[in-house]
């Protein structure tokens, strides 16, 4: 299997990687605002079928599709994830529910 993220190919070209990273950042918080609210922490938090499970996997795939596309940037996964819930604690679209 062939290195295919720019972060680990190229690791010293950190003004792109910083670019491309607040780029997919503010990608997320627009997609977040095509959603009514989200709950976090419902019933069961590891319930893989939950709204906020599903929002997950859909925007990894959409992110790192817009990544290349828009960037000719292959984003690694953590690069994804990590800007991901960058976003999540920035945006005004997720409640969390009480955990008592």
């Amino acid at each position: 299997m062939a290195i295919r993220y720019n972060l680990w190919i190229d690791p010293d070209n950190v003004a792109q990687h910083r670019a491309v990273e607040a780029d997919l950042e503010r990608y997320f918080i627009e997609r977040f605002a095509d959603y009514p609210h989200i709950r976090l922490f419902g019933a069961d938090p590891y319930d893989y079928d939950a709204p906020f499970n599903r929002l997950y996997d859909v925007l990894m795939a959409r992110a790192a599709e817009y990544c290349e596309r828009t960037w000719c940037y292959v984003a690694s996964p953590e690069q994804l994830n990590r800007c991901f819930f960058r976003a999540v604690g920035r945006s005004t679209k997720f409640v969390q529910d009480d955990r008592s």
